[in-house]
């Protein structure tokens, strides 16, 4: 049976892979949130450089996202024995 076409683009458009780490939930939701702002970064490094977006929108909208996962971070009470985000 052949997947309905929106989960096919779905898929393409918000890819999503695996969790390997420590299963507890706090991880699993920080992890979507990484995949999120991974994929967030990369359409808009695709619009700056296509000259969709300036360079300093572009840093603008980089430095919001990160701002949100370094929140959700602290929300989620995730810490690490290494640099924190």
């Amino acid at each position: 049976m052949t997947e309905p076409k929106r989960i096919i683009k779905d898929n393409f458009l918000y890819p999503r892979r695996r969790y390997y780490g420590q299963m507890t939930p706090e991880n699993l939701v920080f992890d979507a949130n990484l995949q999120e702002f991974s994929q967030k970064v990369s359409y808009i490094s695709c619009l700056e450089t296509n000259g969709k977006l300036s360079p300093d929108e572009a840093y603008q909208q980089i430095k919001q996202v990160w701002k949100e996962l370094k929140k959700s971070k602290k929300e989620l009470g995730i810490t690490s024995n290494r640099n924190d985000l």
